[in-house]
């Protein structure tokens, strides 16, 4: 996201936007609605998102469980600020900054029964494509990849000019959160098996957010 002020530095930026984020969210618990559908309850595991729905996380059950993946720019701040005070863990790291500490740290969360969530087309994109550490972690960890699609279809839920085109539930405070069947990686999958897994992976999450708009209204007013 760009949202920049010419008037604060860069530190106190991302202090008052963390903040604002922050004060939006406290206040929305209070009237935030989440139909969560098919959420897995067998075992942990690595929920899959597009980087534009990262704010679905709001509505993931168990919170106490989950940690979320956040690259540590300015903007990651913003984000990791916001989830933590509403009790969401986060693992601070990206493909370009301390992705080998972040992996270790997700391996460790994984194994000691937590979930984890990842944008896996971000931080930076292409939009829509799913780059393949998630799957390795699966691969190593033995944990399921659960796709997650996020929607509301309303003006509410606005739609920022950022290359990934995030979305942001302003003024909506109903939203359903759809999640897919869990994928596993075999502990000796091969380079083509990953290709085809990740592959899988965007497939899936293009169905399901297609899936949850077409029905919005029906999984919401229909689910328990």
């Amino acid at each position: 996201m760009k949202l920049r002020l010419k008037f604060l530095n860069k530190d106190r930026q991302t202090k008052l936007f963390a903040l604002i984020v922050t004060i939006i969210f406290n206040i929305k618990k209070y009237f935030y609605n989440c139909k969560v559908i098919n959420y897995p309850k067998k075992s942990n595991c690595l929920f899959a998102m597009w980087h534009s729905r990262q704010c679905g996380v709001y509505g993931i059950p168990e919170r106490e469980k989950l940690h979320c993946l956040i690259s540590r720019s300015k903007d990651g701040d913003i984000i990791a600020k916001a989830a933590e005070s509403l009790g969401i863990k986060t693992v601070r790291g990206s493909q370009r900054k301390g992705g080998t500490q972040a992996s270790l740290e997700i391996l460790d969360v994984l194994k000691a029964g937590n979930n984890v969530a990842i944008t896996i087309d971000g931080p930076l994109g292409p939009k829509e494509v799913v780059k393949k550490g998630i799957v390795e972690i699966a691969k190593i960890s033995g944990v399921p990849i659960v796709p997650l699609a996020w929607n509301n279809p309303t003006k509410g839920f606005i739609k920022l000019k950022t290359w990934d085109e995030f979305r942001f539930p302003l003024f909506c405070i109903k939203s359903c959160l759809l999640c897919g069947n869990p994928i596993y990686v075999d502990k000796d999958a091969s380079d083509d098996d990953i290709e085809k897994i990740r592959k899988q992976i965007e497939d899936d999450l293009k169905m399901l957010h297609s899936e949850v708009n077409k029905n919005f209204y029906e999984y919401f007013n229909n689910s328990k």
